[in-house]
């Protein structure tokens, strides 16, 4: 009889759901999906904190500081529900730091972790995100060793570390969160996997900073490897932050290699009646044509409101559909790659598809002129540009970068002008050209930028002729070029210049970047090029 009882009693303490099983002690429950690979996950009833992942018979939880949200949710009230195949974990943060609640979901017989997060307010500590920390897995994807920090020394606060002769920062991993949809921690012989995976669109549609906004994703430090999903930080922040319900973004472990978007169905999250999520019956599509931008680059959709957002590619022709988005009205963007083109607005009404072409409108891709030279092009980024393809994962003190004060540089040689021009590194950087006879009409040169720090802007002189010192752009309160970051507001400054400046023969342009701020050499006043156009 007292076996008898006992049975009972346990049988109550662990709850089965198809081949799921939950177990509950004083502290945790343990969740075991029974996936052929073997995965389970403990969660502290107290905190929501994940203190174990098991997966094919390998504990990788770092057992000194646990994943949650943020560095820990401190104290939460965490319960678990089942719905069909699944288990829903729901944590519910209510303190002077979070006005929250997360959700964790389990599927029978997975490998993986269904996340959502519905925010109220911004946490305290002025930033959204998970974090897993794990032990055994000191590889990173894509990007190799850029986020390697591991018996580094810092050369820039605590986030820039110079490791053997490389520099490296949990920066450099970062993606555009249009292309960012994988990423993972793995081992030596890429046998295991554990990554964050976006599988549409609402993953980032309560994030903030459009389709080309970045950020951390891995960093191994040496004790574990941080494996981040940020649904907003202040990190070259652009726009305001948007609340609500964040995902579904999905942690998964992998012993078949990288997984795919297309791996992941959520659209059982319509199901679950989650605080805050809209399913698919709550949404509408855009579709049109884009036109008046060059196929030779990227063509991006961007839609936004105080609320929502998203994107998508356009086709080299300029069609395009847009994702599933929530009822409303949007502004809508085009870019040539990440060089705006046109704004328009356009309402989306659920159940349906709204039409709504859009060409582009901006008179630096719209206007007839003669360009005299053009140095890059209307992208948005620096790319072309001396050290462009390295400053998106290495510092720029770093050895493999090209010298950046090369002296003068020739109007038909981009890639030897640096992507950008600091007051302490290379200021009154020097561009040469030729013309064959004088200009007799007015000119105008135009430099556009994708970021600027510390309020640096370019002041330009032609010949003897100094263009009038530009105002302050928009501050972003962020260090940009050092991080690997490259997008601000993009700032274009025009200069008009008199007839008769342009001369026969030999001229030059020098670019100094002004500023009522100071610092030292890559933290002084900067400007990041996007083009450099002369023309008349």
């Amino acid at each position: 009889m007292a076996s008898f009882l006992f049975l009972a009693a346990l049988s109550a303490w662990i709850a089965p759901v198809l081949g799921i099983t939950v177990t509950t002690a004083d502290s945790s429950y343990t969740v075991d999906t029974e996936s052929s690979y073997g995965f389970t996950a403990t969660i502290s009833r107290s905190s929501c904190d994940i203190t174990s992942l098991n997966y094919y018979g390998t504990e990788y939880q770092y057992s000194s500081t646990y994943s949650h949200i943020a560095s820990g949710l401190g104290s939460a009230t965490v319960s678990y529900t089942t719905s069909g195949d699944y288990v829903i974990f729901q944590c519910v943060a209510d303190n002077d730091s979070f006005d929250l609640t997360h959700y964790m979901v389990f599927a029978d017989a997975s490998d993986s972790i269904y996340m959502g997060t519905y925010t109220i307010s911004e946490p305290s500590i002025g930033e959204l995100r998970y974090i897993f920390r794990l032990t055994g897995l000191t590889e990173a994807y894509p990007y190799a060793t850029v986020s390697n920090t591991a018996d580094g020394t810092a050369v820039e606060a605590s986030d820039v570390y110079l490791v053997g002769d490389e520099t490296r920062s949990k920066f450099y991993s970062s993606e555009r969160f249009i292309d960012d949809d994988v990423y993972c921690a793995t081992n030596t012989g890429a046998s295991v996997h554990a990554c964050f995976v976006r599988p549409n669109s609402q993953a980032t549609e309560k994030s903030s900073g459009g389709p080309f906004f970045r950020d951390i994703d891995l960093n191994y430090g040496g004790d574990y490897h941080s494996v981040t999903y940020y649904m907003n930080s202040n990190h070259a922040q652009t726009e305001s932050y948007r609340q609500g319900f964040h995902g579904p973004y999905v942690f998964s472990f992998s012993r078949s290699g990288i997984p795919k978007t297309s791996d992941y169905d959520v659209s059982f999250f319509d199901d679950l009646d989650l605080t805050g999520y809209t399913g698919a019956s709550g949404r509408g599509y855009v579709k049109g044509t884009a036109s008046g931008v060059s196929s030779d680059f990227p063509i991006v959709l961007h839609w936004y409101n105080d609320d929502y957002q998203g994107w998508v590619y356009a086709s080299s022709s300029g069609s395009f559909t847009s994702p599933a988005l929530v009822a409303g009205s949007y502004t809508m963007k085009l870019y040539q790659d990440e060089f705006l083109a046109a704004t328009a607005t356009v309402s989306v009404s659920a159940g349906a598809t709204a039409t709504a072409n859009i060409a582009a409108t901006n008179t630096i891709l719209t206007d007839s002129h003669t360009t005299v030279f053009q140095m890059g092009d209307y992208d948005g980024q620096p790319t072309g540009f001396l050290n462009a393809a390295n400053q998106l994962r290495m510092h720029p003190s770093d050895s493999r970068m090209s010298d950046w004060s090369p002296g003068t540089v020739a109007s038909s040689a981009t890639s030897s002008l640096p992507m950008a021009i600091f007051t302490d590194v290379n200021n009154g950087q020097v561009i040469s050209f030729s013309l064959d006879s004088a200009i007799s009409s007015e000119a105008t040169l135009r430099i556009a930028t994708t970021l600027a720090y510390a309020s640096g802007r370019p002041q330009a002189t032609v010949n003897d002729y100094s263009c009038s010192a530009p105002s302050a752009p928009t501050a972003i309160d962020s260090r940009g070029v050092t991080r690997g970051a490259y997008r601000g507001y993009g700032d274009v400054y025009d200069c008009t210049i008199p007839s008769g400046t342009l001369t026969s023969g030999s001229n030059t342009v020098t670019i100094n970047v002004i500023s009522g701020s100071s610092g030292d050499a890559y933290l002084s006043p900067n400007v990041i090029l996007d083009a450099i156009e002369l023309f008349y």
